[in-house]
């Protein structure tokens, strides 16, 4: 059976043990909710497609080049986030195409990685999406765009398992180091990098061998008070903050040694 984690269930895990048995293995249901934005999946599509296609012997490829893969991606929009799209991708060309001296073709765009580990005798398998990763004289950039309207960074905590995650899959993958994991905000063209190093690494699998023992030997899931508390959607059925807590509501427990990573 398959186990799906990601760097935000990581976290999770790590400020509550017991909050993420509830969510995560009991399924307890939430009031939490996601979506998708149709504008956002229309720029990365237009930007993967623009550095996997060019093989022209022209240094770097010129406005016309990405305007036609934004009419291409954009079909289904309206006009409003068509003008918008439009301008944050010409914005994007102004920042990092125009001044550069070639367009030099990135080792992957738009896919997914990866990769195997084992832990405490669990082998799980590790699997990400990316927007692009590109070589470096010494290592790996993954770089990850982000459309959102507000530039808002993750905390530092989310940083880490990221890096950490992306860090063991790239290194089985292409037998490189990632060096940096850079967030690329492209309605304002500002670009955020963090750089990667073996902590990352070490810390992340410190994680999922706690993460390992807890599903192996089916141990307590530890309730681990603190501030965050006070907004945990399963506070009512924790012992540790309430008096009469609820009982939890019954569901079949996943098993299976065979776990996968998701990122």
């Amino acid at each position: 059976m398959t186990y799906h984690i990601s760097a935000t269930k990581l976290k999770a895990y790590k400020r509550c043990p017991y909050a993420y048995y509830l969510r995560y293995e009991r399924r307890v249901g939430s009031n939490e909710c996601y979506g998708s934005a149709a504008l956002g999946t229309a720029l990365h599509q237009a930007l993967a497609q623009c550095y996997r296609d060019w093989h022209s012997s022209d240094r770097i490829p010129d406005w016309g080049w990405f305007s036609a893969a934004w009419d291409q991606f954009s079909m289904g929009l309206t006009n409003g986030q068509i003008l918008e799209g439009r301008g944050i991708l010409e914005r994007y060309y102004q920042t990092f195409i125009a001044n550069q001296m070639s367009l030099n073709q990135p080792l992957a765009v738009e896919g997914k990685i990866q990769a195997k580990l084992q832990v405490e005798n669990v082998e799980f398998t590790i699997s990400g999406r990316y927007d692009r990763i590109d070589y470096l004289a010494d290592g790996l950039e993954l770089i990850d765009y982000k459309s959102a309207r507000d530039v808002k960074l993750p905390d530092a905590e989310e940083v880490d398992l990221q890096i950490g995650l992306y860090y063991l899959a790239l290194e089985q993958t292409y037998q490189q180091s990632l060096k940096y994991l850079s967030l690329l905000f492209l309605r304002t063209g500002e670009k955020v990098q963090y750089k990667a190093t073996q902590r990352h690494k070490r810390k992340v699998k410190k994680i999922i061998s706690d993460l390992a023992m807890e599903l192996r030997h089916d141990r307590t899931w530890q309730p681990q008070p603190g501030s965050q508390c006070a907004r945990c959607a399963y506070a009512g059925y924790c012992a540790a903050v309430t008096c009469s807590p609820n009982p939890v509501p019954p569901c079949e427990r996943l098993q299976g040694l065979q776990l996968a990573i998701s990122f």
